[in-house]
């Protein structure tokens, strides 16, 4: 992946930062050596790369020598640490407003991960997947925003409808205790899925009384603010997320031109322009694709 595909509010950065000085460690000098004064004077980063991104976890963790480090930094994230997101989530009536508008809007907040809500016989589930390759920091990374998101919920919702289970794809960690501790619910593991689920009878309780108004300012801000972000992003990595989205029906390179509002043969050559293809990105979406089908125990190898 390219570094310039990483999108992660300096906020979120300077809270990583925040947390390993917390812990008694000292910043990399590298990390420190990026820092530039924000507009209240305070130092932070403005555009971290990838790059430099995963080495700031990796470091993190070796650092504190704890490898919960995504928990505890997850756990630190207040409501105004999410900006749009958590204002647009707190205009919410019911707790299925509230799923459906974090779903929507998370890309507001970072381009690591994508956010679907499912709804099954008896629970409402919001799944988080990687969108972009996070490889070794994604134990860390998913802790973290699946944590600070159900945090999120759970404050916007004001306990009329309270997460009754956590789960990861990956191994039992050393730091279940401690997981548990800070869900507050049920955490399982080697789930096939990330994220957090609830009773789907309780999802239309309301939360507070409507206000239209607060409401459609809210939604016409986060609308802007996600048209900025878009003309900002390089066209692979937004076919790359619309793949994603519609990962049980990967859509053709006619349509996924129209979903861009491009020709085909537009879509192919700004494609190409980047060093990509609609090959290259529908083979990489496949092979993640996998990669999380392969995870689910409930699936055999041939399957």
């Amino acid at each position: 992946m390219k570094d310039a595909d990483l999108y992660l509010p300096s906020q979120y950065v300077r809270q990583i930062a925040d947390q390993i000085a917390r812990m008694g460690a000292h910043l990399p000098d590298w990390f420190q050596q990026l820092q530039q004064p924000g507009p209240s004077g305070e130092l932070e980063v403005q555009h971290l790369s990838f790059t430099d991104f995963r080495r700031l976890v990796l470091e993190a963790i070796r650092l504190t020598g704890d490898p919960a480090f995504g928990l505890l930094v997850g756990e630190r994230l207040l409501v105004n640490s999410h900006g749009l997101l958590g204002y647009v989530s707190s205009q919410s009536v019911t707790p299925r407003e509230a799923l459906t508008l974090i779903a929507r809007y998370f890309p507001l907040r970072t381009s690591l991960l994508l956010v679907r809500l499912e709804l099954t016989r008896n629970h409402a589930r919001l799944c988080f997947q990687e969108n972009l390759p996070l490889g070794d920091i994604a134990q860390p990374v998913l802790e973290a925003i699946v944590l600070t998101i159900k945090n999120l919920f759970d404050y916007v919702t004001m306990g009329v409808c309270r997460v009754d289970a956590a789960a990861f794809s990956f191994a039992r960690p050393a730091h279940e205790a401690l997981a548990h501790e800070l869900f507050g619910c049920e955490v399982s593991w080697e789930a096939g899925w990330n994220g957090f689920a609830l009773p789907l009878a309780r999802l239309d309780q309301p939360v507070r009384a409507s206000n239209p108004q607060a409401l459609m300012q809210a939604l016409q801000r986060c609308q802007e603010e996600l048209a900025r972000l878009a003309r900002q992003t390089d066209l692979s990595s937004r076919v790359r997320r619309l793949m994603l989205e519609k990962q049980n029906g990967l859509p053709s390179l006619p349509m996924t031109a129209r979903l861009l509002n491009l020709t085909p043969r537009t879509l192919h050559r700004r494609l190409i322009e980047e060093g990509s293809s609609y090959r290259d990105i529908l083979e990489s979406v496949r092979r993640q694709i996998a990669l999380d089908l392969l995870r689910d125990e409930q699936l055999t190898l041939q399957e």
